[in-house]
């Protein structure tokens, strides 16, 4: 695994260094013709990731070979408030010339189990099927404080192995159910960046980073490409624990 860590001033200089590397993966696949497969985060960060690629490459990219996808979703409608579809929608897809077919939203407001189905069929017909080729261009995952990543927590690790690349899972704590990749897609992908801001986040990614003390107990922990690369993208307050800055 080809794993690499970059730390930034701020996290508006985060925002700005990662959508200018979202261009250039952009304009390679659109150049060669093909589609540039992406999974986004939700969270508090990307809404800056959406309003930087919204400012400043809104006419730059050529949004008819992009095709966007979700990591997780939780099961609530898209004009919910907590949707991450919702909130990508009104930071960047409103504001953007992307045809709609392009946007493969989770359905939060459908059955769980249905919908983790039929978004995973719905996702592997762009494979022809082949589930060992299905894989995301880039994915955009986020790092909690608790160290889970997209909707896989502590309570769910099995969710890292299991054979299915869409499942369900259950907030710890509030019970929601949500929709998430599981370890087995994200681990597919050509290329992942986390993207971590805020000191709340210092202590989880400097045990994870530095693989010590029970780092494996985050979810986290256990996303390691198997043949593509990992960046994390972090900001200085979230950076504040990692050696040699």
């Amino acid at each position: 695994m080809d794993e690499s860590v970059k730390i930034f001033s701020s996290k508006e200089e985060l925002a700005i260094k990662f959508c200018g590397e979202f261009f250039l993966l952009a304009g390679k696949y659109s150049a060669q013709k093909r589609f540039f497969n992406v999974a986004f985060s939700g969270g508090k960060t990307p809404e800056i990731i959406f309003k930087t690629l919204a400012d400043y490459y809104k006419d730059k990219i050529d949004w008819r070979y992009v095709r966007f996808f979700w990591g997780d979703e939780r099961c609530v409608p898209p004009d919910n408030a907590e949707s991450n579809y919702g909130m990508t929608k009104k930071f960047l897809l409103d504001r953007i010339n992307i045809p709609p077919e392009n946007v493969y939203r989770i359905f939060g407001e459908n059955n769980p189990p249905d919908e983790a189905v039929r978004y995973q069929e719905q996702f592997l017909k762009l494979f022809n099927g082949n589930i060992a080729n299905a894989r995301f261009n880039l994915t955009m995952l986020g790092l909690g404080d608790d160290g889970h990543t997209v909707s896989i927590f502590t309570n769910s690790l099995q969710l890292l192995s299991v054979k299915d690349l869409f499942a369900v899972a259950e907030h710890p704590s509030t019970k929601q159910k949500r929709i998430t990749a599981t370890g087995r897609l994200i681990n597919n992908s050509e290329k992942i960046i986390f993207l971590v801001t805020g000191d709340s986040k210092s202590l989880v990614l400097h045990e994870i980073i530095g693989r010590q003390n029970n780092y494996l107990e985050y979810p986290a922990a256990h996303i390691e490409p198997t043949s593509g690369t990992l960046e994390w993208y972090v900001d200085e307050s979230a950076a504040s624990l990692l050696n040699n800055k």
